[in-house]
């Protein structure tokens, strides 16, 4: 339990500083006065006090937030902070302050992902043949367990992710697959078949196939610096565009809520990774970067994205949206958090307590 609460904090407290360091950072620059950089909600515990920015950790570690001056549209400003104030900025830079708290967590991400393969390289599942299904179309054409896949219709294969791409876009056209067998290479002629597979969401979806499941054999491929870059940022959108489509299906009602966790599970899940070693760690708190980047550009007031939609309003009618406008939109995005942290939380206690 003191694994999971102490990796829990140090894991959030990674999150949260990059996120509104993101914020803080682009404030300063476009001359915005930051009042409070604050790890942490509730009462201050420690910090120190540079110029007007009290920088501090406080008592709650469940976020932390930038207090900018004149953050408030309808908040009273001296004449002297009017220059330092952020509802006086243009709205394009208003729109960048708000969309860098978000923004740096995927920079984040990147940064770990980066880090990870240019130490460790990246992990590629090989082309090897675990088994194959009683009368399949790989069955049929005589492919056997341990057959490792050189090239399909004359293209090289290096993984078995790359080999199962051409399969699926084959459109059930019959392909000429080179296989090494016993040192040997031999061609065989296999023709696809149309298959009802599960997605990673555990839906049905109709793919072509050959009927083999891999052996599980990985190889490391060394990277250097710039394929590193460019596997990370690779990595990242992945990531990233599996949350969108997670979030999409948990609207459409196809992915079930109880899949949702909250800050308990997030800090057993943080103390498993913990205890498998500083690399597993690192990768989870750059998914929960990602997450948290994705979750903050929604457009639900209180968060990054319902402020950013505010500001695009404001720049297409030519005004601030009214204050009453503003105050209604706030309570409801309030109420949906807090509906949405006890539903979790509830998730959270049933998966412990029932599961």
């Amino acid at each position: 339990m003191s694994t999971d609460i102490f990796a829990f904090v140090i894991v959030l407290g990674i999150l949260v500083f990059f996120h509104e360091f993101g914020h803080f950072i682009m404030a300063r620059l476009f001359g915005v006065g930051v009042e409070k950089f604050s790890l942490g909600f509730g009462p201050r515990l420690f910090g120190k006090k540079s110029g007007i920015t009290d920088y501090c950790v406080s008592a709650i570690p469940l976020g932390g937030y930038v207090k900018m001056v004149g953050e408030e549209p309808d908040s009273e400003i001296a004449p002297d902070d009017i220059p330092f104030s952020f509802t006086h900025k243009h709205v394009f830079k208003r729109v960048i302050i708000v969309a860098a708290g978000p923004f740096f967590n995927f920079v984040l991400a990147v940064v770990i992902f980066f880090v990870i393969f240019l130490i460790s390289g990246t992990f590629i599942l090989k082309p090897v043949v675990g088994s194959v299904e009683q009368d399949s179309p790989a069955a049929k054409a005589g492919t056997v367990k341990g057959d490792l896949i050189e090239s399909i219709d004359g293209k090289p294969v290096t993984s078995w992710e790359e080999m199962a791409e051409i399969i699926s876009g084959s459109n059930g056209k019959r392909l000429s697959v080179s296989v090494v067998r016993d040192g040997a290479v031999l061609k065989l002629d296999i023709l696809p078949e149309l298959k009802t597979a599960k997605n990673i969401f555990g839906e049905d979806i109709k793919r072509y196939a050959m009927g083999i499941a891999s052996a599980g054999d990985f190889y490391t491929k060394e990277l250097n610096p710039f394929q590193a870059l460019s596997e990370s940022i690779r990595q990242t959108y992945k990531i990233t565009y599996l949350t969108v489509l997670s979030i999409v299906k948990l609207i459409q009602g196809s992915l079930s809520a109880k899949t949702l966790g909250g800050p308990i599970m997030i800090a057993e899940m943080a103390g498993q990774q913990a205890r498998q070693g500083i690399a597993n760690l690192a990768f989870f708190t750059a998914l929960l970067s990602i997450n948290l980047a994705v979750l903050n550009f929604l457009p639900i007031p209180v968060l990054d994205g319902g402020h950013l939609l505010f500001f695009f309003i404001e720049a297409v009618i030519g005004k601030p949206v009214n204050t009453k406008m503003r105050e209604i939109a706030q309570q409801v995005g309030i109420f949906v958090l807090i509906v949405l942290m006890i539903y979790v939380f509830y998730n959270d206690i049933t998966r412990i307590f029932f599961s």
